[in-house]
């Protein structure tokens, strides 16, 4: 049995919001801040490693590289300090110092780029990270954005979870979507239990997941927006939209509104992504 730290990735209690007006629906939270590394990413770290692992991707004693807007570094920082790997982190210059400050405090290196550019530029986060993978003797790119473990985490565990703490009854999933792993898993989970279980995205402002859920299609118009970690200027890999029913737009000011209400009167604290 594993008595390390990553035995306590996942079983996060379910929460009933009690003070918010949700008519005649009850809306429950996942509270995956309660993972050791503080957020949902602890799950995709440990599986994408183990995979790794698995198919020798991932030699003893070798470099893991991973292009991370901050939850996902952190994530894989915890796995890598436990199992001895080195880890490099890219991350866009945007993201919050507490963020940097606790993957370096894990061990990692963190290479900070451009925040400003899309993909395609060289220096870009996604694209600076798969370069330094092909330079880097003996190194692994985790690649959440391409890696169908992303995916599997949560298809194996995040879903399986949440499916047993609703007693199997759930009409809908909300979900962020970044990479688009957590949503693309449950999806496949909850299809499978229930057709009829809608996946909604909830989408930021300038993203374009939402117009390519509802229109088909989308543009990116060089928008930017303030949460972390999700949203996106084109569809990953890992993302299968074929599973996502509807989706919502949020305004920067709508989501810090409402998770400081979350703070303030459930007393939950929520968030970056």
């Amino acid at each position: 049995m594993d008595n390390s730290i990553l035995s306590h990735i996942g079983n996060t209690p379910i929460y009933k919001i009690q003070s918010f007006d949700v008519g005649p629906c009850e809306l429950f939270v996942k509270l995956e801040n309660q993972n050791p590394g503080g957020s949902i990413k602890d799950r995709i770290g440990l599986t994408i490693i183990e995979e790794a692992e698995k198919s020798g991707e991932l030699l003893p004693g070798g470099t893991i590289i991973e292009a991370t807007a901050g939850n996902t570094g952190i994530g894989l920082a915890l796995v890598a300090a436990i199992k001895g790997y080195k880890l490099i982190i890219v991350m866009p210059d945007k993201m919050s110092r507490d963020k940097i400050l606790h993957v370096k405090g894990l061990g990692a290196e963190v290479v900070l780029t451009r925040s400003d550019v899309g993909k395609g530029h060289p220096e870009y986060f996604q694209d600076l990270a798969k370069r330094m993978s092909e330079e880097i003797e003996g190194s692994f790119l985790a690649s959440q954005f391409t890696n169908p473990a992303n995916a599997l985490a949560h298809k194996n565990f995040t879903a399986p979870e949440i499916w047993e703490q609703m007693d199997k009854n759930i009409d809908a999933v909300v979900l962020g979507i970044g990479s688009g792993g957590t949503i693309t898993g449950m999806g496949q989970f909850f299809k499978e239990k229930d057709p009829k279980i809608q996946m909604i995205a909830a989408d930021p402002e300038g993203s374009v997941i939402a117009d390519a859920v509802i229109k088909g299609s989308y543009s990116f118009d060089g928008a930017t927006w303030l949460v972390e970690g999700i949203g996106e200027d084109f569809i990953p890999d890992v993302l299968d939209l074929s599973l996502i029913d509807d989706a919502v737009t949020v305004s920067d000011k709508e989501a810090f509104r409402v998770a400081r209400k979350l703070l303030k009167e459930e007393g939950i604290l929520a968030g970056s992504s």
